[in-house]
Formats: structure tokens, C-alpha cells, sequence
């Protein structure tokens, strides 16, 4: 498969000016908590953990939107939705995590960013937003349109991802102002998310027949090539449809799809559960009273 990839030309393959642009703010990043930290707030030096966290969530937005697998999403409907799954279930965590707490203080001074975002991250909204255009987006007509579409994709891809930031904010942000969730309610936001997102995985997973033009239809599916191969090589290639790259049925690709979606969301979501009952349940023993611990008599 690497191999007839080739041919697309290193372009398309890697992306090499997203990937300056992703590599300009990582080493904005690491000036801003390095050496210029006391110029924005930051009294105390940033744990390497959380710069790992940001450095890493970096590294899968340029695996997700630069490299291969990128132009894997415009062959294999398998690829878009494993691309999917980790820029909007794990991404999002490493960038809240990632970023220290006073440069989040600082951005919240503004109300105008301030209270569209105290809305946005409201449990119950952050839950129907993020999982609402996410099952809208792979209805078969929008998922079509947008995918034929250079802007239109860009700008929802980029409000989905919006809203799987919103979504992870209030189970990973560490603010002490923030913390909108208890830890039995953040066990049952997530129980949550899993159901929400269960229709539109069951729609792609069950359904009789290939539901994406983008997947089948050699024109709709060059369309959709464009978004990530200049005209120019494009136009110099003999292409005849995406199943000249797949060792499948498109029908099959995409209940593979669908299933692994489903897979890494509850893998994501159970190793959060996991933390979130841990962390739940090492409070709750802190409360208890340090029953049969009196201090024993000291021998004279």
C-alpha cells in the first residue's frame, strides 16, 4: 500500500507545510514555558509531563492532518475513521493538559472569550454538541458535500474539533474554577458520550450498503482527492477509483470503519473511566476517619 502511494509525490504524503507550521508553535510552545515563561505568568517551571503532553498531542495533529494516514482518509473509509477517532478523542486531552494553568487564566480575563466558552463547556451542551455534529457530519449527504469541498471541509473539521475540546473540558482541565463535574457525574458524562455516539456507528456499521460517493463514485472520490493532492499530479495520474488501493469491498471498508471507530472511542473512554473511578475513590477514602488508629500508649 506505501508503495502506490508514491505516486502522489511527497506533497500529498507529507504535508511539509503544516508541518512547519505545527513545528513554528511547538517551538513557540517551549519558549513560552522555557526561557520567556515569567513573561507570561508563569512563576513556576512547567512539568516536563505536561510539556510531554502538549508536545504529543503536536505530533498526532501532524500524524492525523500531515502525513500518510491524512491521504489514507481520502482512499479508505477504515483510515478517515481511525484519523477521526484520535484527533477528536485524544488530541483534544493532550492539548488541555498540555497548556499550564495561568495562560488559560489569562486568555479567560477576556469575556469575550470567557463566556462563550463557560457556555460551550456546560456538560449537558458540550455533550450534544460534540457528539450531535459528529453523527451529523457522517450523514451520507453532508459527508459528501463536505468532503468535495476544500473550505467547507477545513471549516468543519475545525468546529468539530472545537466542540471535542469542549466535550474533554470539563473530565481533563485542572482549573479549580472549572471543575463543573464531581467524580460519579464525570463517570456518567462518559457513560454518556459512549450512548450518543452509538447510532451513527450502528448506521455505518449495519447498513446493507456503502453509504459515501466519496468511497465508491471515481469522480466524487477524485473530488475528494483534491483536498490533499496538487492539481498537478493529480492530473498527471491514471486513476481509476479507490479500489485500485483497497484489498476490500467498499462496503466491507466501511463497516471495518465504523467497528474500529466504535473500538478505540470505548478504549479512550474506558481508560477514562479508569482514572476518573481512581481519583473518585482515593478522595472519598481521604474523607473517611482514620478509624482504629489511636496513638498507642508510650511505656514508662
Amino acid at each position: 500500500m506505501f508503495q502506490s502511494l508514491q505516486m502522489f509525490g511527497p506533497v500529498a504524503l507529507w504535508s511539509p507545510f503544516f508541518l512547519l507550521v505545527l513545528a513554528a508553535v511547538a517551538l513557540l510552545y517551549i519558549g513560552i514555558t522555557g526561557p520567556w515563561r515569567q513573561r507570561f505568568g508563569l512563576d513556576d517551571p512547567v512539568p516536563g509531563k505536561q510539556k510531554a503532553y502538549f508536545l504529543v498531542g503536536i505530533a498526532l495533529l501532524y500524524v492525523c492532518k500531515g502525513s500518510p494516514l491524512d491521504l489514507l482518509g481520502h482512499l479508505s473509509f477504515t483510515a478517515h475513521m481511525v484519523q477521526m477517532a484520535v484527533l477528536y478523542l485524544i488530541v483534544p486531552q493532550c492539548f488541555i493538559l498540555g497548556i499550564p494553568a495561568p495562560l488559560y487564566e489569562r486568555l479567560f480575563r477576556f469575556a469575550a472569550v470567557r463566556r462563550p466558552f463557560q457556555l460551550l463547556t456546560k456538560p449537558v451542551i458540550a455533550l450534544l454538541l460534540f457528539n450531535g455534529l459528529l453523527s451529523l457530519y457522517h450523514v451520507p449527504m453532508i459527508f459528501d458535500t463536505v468532503k468535495m469541498n476544500m473550505i467547507l471541509h477545513a471549516v468543519v473539521t475545525t468546529v468539530i474539533f472545537v466542540a471535542a475540546f469542549c466535550m474533554w473540558w470539563p473530565l481533563v482541565n485542572k482549573l479549580p474554577d472549572w471543575q463543573t463535574l464531581s467524580g460519579l457525574k464525570k463517570m456518567g458524562y462518559i457513560f454518556a458520550n459512549g450512548m450518543l455516539l452509538t447510532p451513527a456507528c450502528a448506521l455505518i456499521i449495519f447498513t446493507d450498503t456503502p453509504l459515501y460517493a466519496t468511497y465508491t463514485d471515481p469522480k466524487a472520490w477524485m473530488a475528494s482527492l483534491a483536498l490533499c493532492v496538487p492539481q498537478g499530479t493529480l492530473a498527471s495520474l491514471d486513476l481509476t477509483g479507490p479500489q485500485m488501493f483497497l484489498s476490500m469491498s467498499p462496503f466491507h471498508d466501511q463497516q471495518l470503519g465504523g467497528v474500529l471507530m466504535k473500538i478505540i472511542q470505548e478504549i479512550v473512554y474506558g481508560i477514562m473511566l479508569f482514572v476518573v473511578f481512581s481519583e473518585w475513590y482515593r478522595k472519598e477514602r481521604e474523607k473517611e476517619p482514620n478509624m482504629g488508629m489511636e496513638p498507642r500508649p508510650t511505656k514508662l
